[in-house]
């Protein structure tokens, strides 16, 4: 495949090698030489407001992938085929799809000003996604889809490598134990806490479990070994290994020997990666300490990170784990809701658009986490599982990557997330089971 332009700037090669990997297996040959495109036997996109040859596929582009600036851009949402699309156009697509796919990918409406949430990061109700109700849809891969679809009509004896759908369950570890090998004073102060506030069951979990009768109620750590050995998984796991306590990192530390155990027990039979600390996004001297911690306790390198409640700001945040040798990245979704961000469910390498490069960071995009379906969105374990299923389902249909996100304290026995470990079960049953 080869793609005629006036010019090839950096988003456009950014955007054809990644249309290129999904549709083809390898970028589409990029050219400026009208006679080259002329004479290319094979499937050819005319990317240009002038035709050039009756065999050619033809897409006017918008002007999007010719700027080197960041400017709000006019953005009309309109229906095609059964789905939303932007950038409409003439030519033989109705829409440009490498500008619409670039918009998307390199998230530019994050780089323009925008709401933040409680949290300080991006708000998802400021995005397109959300405003257009296509938030649940990995649009990208069904525009792609489509365009397959309209390659083919065109050159028919032009065959595409055949496509893979696959699940990468992901573990969040923030928390390791509820009360286990926490200090005298925390659990003093839990019991205090539960008193005042009338939970005298939780006190007494407490006291059972300090006593070595009842086992903590966030260790579901054999459980999941068991489910993942039946169904041939090989999940990741990040681990937060804060190095000081705060009020968003509260997992026991590193240096004691019970958290060591565990992310060793890990580390031999799984994939890690850092989840960095809340402090390490404010302390830019954390981040590349708690990476060597974690190395240092596991005795691996660590090239994978997820961002402790999907925390970052682009670029800053991506440029940060570049420079501390992250090589791959999984915090591409919501916090606050779950759905696409990126409007893709492939992974794909980080576009600095400040600096209009693109880079070696891959990113890894969920688009669901438990603690989304009950913090954020009020669910309950029955509707959790219909919106797990849906997802599956809409991936698989295009043969993306369906990521999903859980943590150690929901697959337990606490009773606040009573019905979660369930619904667990039952969709990897489902989706893994023979």
């Amino acid at each position: 495949m080869i793609l005629y332009s006036h010019t090839i700037t950096p988003r456009l090669q950014y955007i054809t090698d990644f249309i290129g990997k999904e549709i083809f297996g390898k970028p589409i040959e990029l050219t400026t030489d009208v006679e080259v495109f002329s004479n290319y036997t094979g499937p050819k996109i005319n990317y240009s407001h002038t035709r050039i040859s009756s065999e050619e596929l033809i897409i006017k582009n918008n002007s999007l992938l010719f700027e080197n600036i960041i400017k709000d851009q006019t953005v009309n949402c309109f229906e095609t085929d059964g789905f939303k699309a932007f950038f409409k156009t003439e030519g033989n697509y109705p829409f440009d799809i490498f500008a619409a796919s670039f918009y998307l990918l390199c998230r530019y409406e994050e780089y323009l000003p925008h709401k933040k949430d409680i949290y300080g990061r991006y708000a998802h109700e400021s995005s397109l996604a959300y405003k257009e109700g296509f938030l649940d849809l990995p649009l990208i891969n069904i525009w792609l889809e489509d365009f397959k679809k309209v390659l083919k009509e065109k050159y028919p004896t032009f065959n595409f490598p055949p496509s893979t759908f696959h699940f990468q369950p992901t573990y969040d570890i923030d928390e390791a134990y509820a009360f286990k090998n926490k200090s005298i004073l925390r659990n003093a102060g839990g019991i205090i806490k539960s008193m005042v506030n009338g939970g005298w069951s939780m006190v007494k979990n407490r006291l059972n479990m300090i006593s070595g009768n009842n086992k903590d109620p966030y260790d579901s750590y054999k459980w999941m070994d068991a489910l993942h050995e039946q169904y041939n998984l090989n999940p990741i796991y990040f681990f937060h290994v804060a190095i000081e306590k705060g009020k968003y990192d509260k997992n026991i530390r590193p240096s004691h020997p019970v958290m060591q155990q565990l992310i060793k027990q890990h580390a031999e039979k799984y994939s890690i990666g850092i989840h960095p600390s809340w402090k390490s996004g404010d302390d830019e001297s954390l981040l590349e300490k708690e990476i060597q911690m974690l190395e240092s306790i596991s005795g691996k390198k660590i090239n994978s990170s997820r961002q402790h409640y999907i925390r970052f700001t682009l670029p800053h945040t991506f440029r940060r784990l570049i420079d501390a040798g992250i090589t791959d990245d999984y915090s591409m979704g919501y916090g606050s809701i779950n759905g696409f961000r990126a409007s893709v469910a492939s992974s794909f390498y980080w576009y600095d658009l400040e600096k209009e490069t693109g880079t070696s960071l891959l990113l890894h995009p969920f688009c669901f986490m438990e603690a989304n379906s009950f913090f954020e969105q009020k669910y309950i374990p029955q509707q959790a599982a219909e919106e797990l299923k849906q997802y599956y389902d809409v991936i698989k249909s295009v043969n993306g990557t369906f990521i999903s996100i859980w943590h150690n304290n929901f697959l337990g026995t606490h009773k606040l997330f009573a019905g979660w470990k369930e619904v667990y079960e039952e969709f990897i049953r489902s989706a893994c089971g023979q």
